[in-house]
């Protein structure tokens, strides 16, 4: 079926000609191509004709058809011999330049025999010299064919390589790369990379080029010891050649790289990237290498075990590792002994055995933000694909629109690929609206794409932008005579108005307001609104539903439990009598939701099983991830974190059958990430954590991709993993957005403070101590988050008290408690004045004592605040607190009385801890230190050791055994020393 209609004049095709070349190769380019030929043999002239093979001549050789580019070219060949004067000076130098193309094509198919290759080579030498151009290009294909053949190279690449270019000579950056690959081939990896300098450089480059290069000269550069540059231009190499199906070669030496650098989880996420080349390459050579490449990595995988992990592969199965290079194999050994035994060689097996026998140049080499295992790609088990039929986008206009308003009033997740198809086609210049009434007119259409560009923009809560698209939406509607799409579109605004209201609004009750007047606009607008189409219908009392229980989620309140549930209802009886399934289950979940607000969650946990019983009898299947998402939810709140980690499991695999979009990943993995703590899987929530960013940063959303990245950054430093933590945040903050300053200012503290905290933990004192100084004076101006102030400043001040620094120390201080008395921190300010007087006693002895007491009082005076102030401590009395530090204090400054007065003060606030008291091991240090001053320092071991014993006594009643240990060791010195 023709992609446009047929250009009626030479003036149309010539346009449209112009047009095609703006798109990028590919299948639509390609048939848009032929077409163009097709209509350009019915005109009388034979001009339009050769610039329409030229086009198609161009879309085949970049498209990875050889096999049609010579039978085009043959035909141009033919024009130029009959019509010559058809051909002007730019057309004649396209036609002289293709004769290369064509070499490459025939090279490209061991269907041809050689003999027929050294005669198409003659044919254009012999052309060339009739037209009186030089031969160096002649040379060049000849020398292109020694190589490929496997025959000795070095005369043929001294013919072409010492004569001097010519206008039809490849440009500089191509023939650069040939010359680059001689010296590669003959083993001298420095002199190539000296060659190849210009294009690694970015002073020479083409169309292909610098990535062709680049993927070439990846490991020479790491047999030289660049492993920087080497990564460096993977990353940019990479972007230039993925998911091209005329540099899948690139591709397959890219995934080679990964498999020789330890990154072999990296090179399946682009092998499944580049899941297009193993259909839409139709070159045999091109194919033999990227499957050579495929199998290099392929083959590095199974050696290291993991032959079971799914991988991507050629369509219409699924594919483990080992069974996809299984095929590969097959096919690669295939195409290399068609190309040897055209040849008379065994080049292309030798060079593709030397590729597989290659060992792995590095253990490891970080190509990315984060380090990735092959673990990664088992965590979560990912079940095999649906059996549904993939998403088919109609290639007729006609049936495109039709398909996506159908998917769209069901809510249908492919919809968005239909959408997405028509946005692109309706921005085109040549874009003509189809004439038929089932259709509609062309501002319906329009009003379709605003409509679900506001839905997209509502899903990231960029409620200012889908209220204004949503409203254009609506005012397009009426344009185009449909009330009811009109009213559903105003409808669709009012609800992220509400919420955008909500979120300045000052207090739940002011957010509580704002949503029930929208819910009075709604039910308005329903009523007001005749002749409703039931998925119309539907939806509006969705949306009335929806915001009543924002309402309840923002208020908290019972009275509100009772008209979401209404109003669900509502909803769910009009689905039903009118068979919407997934309005059905919108309902369901509704209540499920409802329910859990309001905190009945055995109910709730009830209504979601019955759910899952019907969408997995009738559907939508689409549905059942973001269920079983909340069901795990759900179970977290129970806190049975085994069933919500199978729920959420399950979840994942469900999601997999959807396109991107459908289900949010992130948030799944996120949740997972919490049950695995709870279940003490640190490694494996860690690793969904490190999920749920990479989906962040994959859809586009950096910024909650960095926000994700800093939760990882945390729990690893919480692991104990600093080095981890350190290099991740060493690739965030080196991100051009983040030192820009676009990804925020606080986010950006956010992860300098804990990179300056994972520094710490490392114990690169002067490194932690210039970041944390760096942030307390930038967050000294944050007058609308003062308390995050303090905090900085209080861990700065500790941080300076270690390197003892104690007048800067000070400074720091004094900038936390001038925070404070606008954000009252108690506990933060009350830790960091006592580590502080710990650290002057400690580093000073007696010396110190007079500057620690002053931190301590200062301490007491924060301490009297919160007392005042009604504060309840998360943990330990700060008094107690005070108290303790007043001991250690005082034996560090060798005033032993006056410390052992303290801790009696301590043991008596903190009180005898009982059998399921987590004061325990805290009461027992207090102890212990009590009894080493009493009896060591003051030498007195008899009521030290009374103290002592009673102690532990006490604990071993309470169950505390383990809390003894260091009581009983100290009792048992104290006796030796008697």
């Amino acid at each position: 079926m023709p992609t446009a209609p047929a250009p009626q004049n030479t003036d149309e095709l010539f346009q449209a000609l112009q047009e095609n070349d703006r798109r990028p190769y590919g299948r639509t380019r390609t048939v848009t191509a032929e077409e163009l030929v097709d209509a350009a043999e019915q005109f009388a002239e034979p001009g339009p004709l050769v610039h329409a093979l030229l086009e198609l001549q161009e879309a085949y050789t970049y498209g990875s058809e050889p096999r049609k580019s010579p039978v085009v070219f043959a035909r141009l060949l033919t024009l130029f011999d009959e019509q010559p004067d058809v051909f002007d000076e730019r057309l004649r130098h396209l036609l002289f330049w293709r004769f290369k193309w064509v070499a490459h094509a025939l090279r490209a198919l061991p269907e041809i025999p050689l003999a027929s290759l050294r005669q198409w080579l003659t044919e254009m030498r012999d052309r060339y010299e009739k037209a009186g151009l030089d031969l160096q290009p002649y040379y060049g294909q000849a020398y292109l064919l020694a190589a490929h053949v496997g025959e000795d190279t070095t005369l043929a690449y001294e013919l072409w390589a010492g004569r001097t270019r010519t206008r039809l000579s490849d440009c500089e950056a191509c023939e650069i790369c040939e010359r680059a690959l001689y010296h590669l081939a003959a083993g001298d990896d420095e002199r190539a990379l000296r060659t190849w300098g210009p294009v690694l450089d970015g002073k020479e480059s083409c169309q292909e080029e610098p990535a062709r290069s680049v993927s070439h000269a990846l490991l020479p550069l790491l047999r030289t010891g660049r492993t920087d540059r080497a990564r460096e231009l993977h990353l940019a190499g990479y972007r230039g050649c993925r998911r091209n199906p005329s540099m899948s070669q690139e591709v397959g030496r890219h995934l080679e790289f990964c498999a020789l650098t330890g990154n072999e989880a990296r090179g399946l996420e682009l092998l499944a990237e580049n899941r297009s080349l193993f259909d839409e390459v139709d070159s045999p050579l091109d194919q033999l290498g990227f499957l050579t490449g495929v199998e290099v990595l392929l083959q590095r995988v199974e050696l290291l075990g993991r032959g079971e992990l799914p991988a991507t592969g050629y369509a219409g199965r699924t594919w483990t590792v080992a069974g996809l290079r299984a095929e590969v194999r097959g096919r690669a050994d295939g195409l290399a002994a068609r190309f040897d035994d055209r040849n008379g060689t065994t080049a292309h097996t030798d060079r593709r055995r030397a590729r597989l026998d290659r060992a792995p140049l590095l253990d490891a080499l970080e190509l990315t933000l984060r380090t990735r295992s092959l673990d990664d790609v088992a965590v979560p088990p990912v079940a095999a694909p649906a059996t549904r039929p993939a998403a088919a986008v109609p290639d007729s206009l006609p049936e495109l629109i039709s398909r996506a308003r159908d998917l769209d009033e069901q809510a249908h997740p492919d919809a968005q690929a239909c959408w997405a198809r028509l946005r692109t086609l309706v921005a085109a210049r040549d874009y003509t609206h189809p004439d038929d009434p089932a259709v509609g007119p062309l501002v319906r259409l329009r009003a379709d794409l605003l409509a679900d560009e506001a839905s997209r923009a509502g899903e990231k809560d960029d409620f200012a932008e889908a209220v204004a698209l949503h409203e254009e939406a609506a005012a397009l509607y009426d344009d185009a005579g449909l009330p009811g799409h009109a009213a559903l579109a105003r409808a669709c605004a009012l609800l992220p108005s509400a919420e955008g209201a909500a979120q300045g609004a000052d207090g739940a009750e002011a957010k509580a307001a704002a949503l029930t007047a929208v819910h009075a606009s709604l039910v308005r607008l329903h009523e007001e609104t005749p002749g409703l189409a039931p998925f119309q219908e539907a939806r509006l009392l969705r949306l009335r539903a929806t915001a009543l229980g924002l309402r309840l989620q923002t208020s908290g309140s019972d009275a509100h439990v009772a008209p979401v549930l209404a109003e669900v209802e509502l909803l769910h009886a009009f689905a039903t009598r009118h068979d919407l399934g997934g309005q059905i289950s919108g309902a369901l979940l509704l209540r499920v939701s409802t329910h859990a607000i309001s905190g009945d969650l055995p109910a709730a946990v009830t209504e979601i099983d019955a759910l899952l019983d019907r969408l997995q009898a009738h559907g939508p299947a689409w549905h059942l991830p973001r269920t079983l998402g909340l069901r795990g939810r759900l179970q977290l709140l129970l806190q049975d974190a085994q069933t919500a980690y199978t729920d959420l499991t399950e979840a994942l695999r469900a999601a997999v059958d959807w396109p991107a979009g459908t289900v949010d990943a992130g948030r799944l993995h996120n949740d997972l990430a919490e049950a695995c703590l709870h279940l003490g899987r640190s490694d494996e929530a860690l690793r969904h954590l490190t999920r749920s960013a990479e989906l962040e940063l994959r859809g586009g959303s950096r910024t909650d991709a960095f926000r994700a990245y800093s939760n990882v950054a945390r729990l690893s430093l919480d692991l104990g993993r600093v080095e981890d933590c350190i290099a991740l945040l060493d690739s965030l903050l080196a991100e051009p957005d983040v030192g820009d300053g676009e990804a925020g200012d606080r986010l950006v503290a956010q992860l300098r403070l804990t990179r300056a905290r994972a520094l710490h933990a490392g114990e690169d004192l002067k490194a932690a101590t210039a970041e944390y100084v760096a942030l307390a004076a930038e967050s000294a101006g944050w007058n609308d988050d003062p308390g995050s102030h303090v905090m900085i400043a209080a861990e700065t001040a500790v941080l300076l008290g270690e390197s003892g620094e104690f007048g800067r120390a000070r400074e720091a201080v004094d900038q936390a408690l001038l925070a404070h008395a606008q954000a009252p921190s108690y506990e933060q300010l009350s830790n960091c004045l006592r580590e502080l007087a710990r650290l002057r006693a400690q580093q000073q002895g007696a010396d110190g004592l007079a500057d620690a007491l002053a931190f301590l009082a200062e301490a007491g005076r924060i301490a009297d605040e919160a007392r005042a102030a009604e504060h309840e401590p998360r943990g330990r009395s700060l008094d107690t607190a005070l108290a303790y530090e007043h001991g250690r204090v005082n034996a560090y400054a060798g005033e032993y009385e006056a410390a052992l007065a303290a801790l009696e003060k301590a043991l008596a606030l903190l009180g005898e801890p009982g059998r399921d008291d987590d004061r325990a091991g805290e009461w027992a240090e207090c102890v212990r230190l009590a009894g080493a001053v009493e009896g060591i320092y003051l030498k007195r071991p008899a009521p030290a050791l009374s103290r002592l014993d009673a102690a532990v006594s006490h604990l071993t009643a309470a169950g505390h055994t383990e809390e003894t240990e260091p009581l009983v060791s100290l009792a048992a010195r104290l006796r030796d020393e008697e």
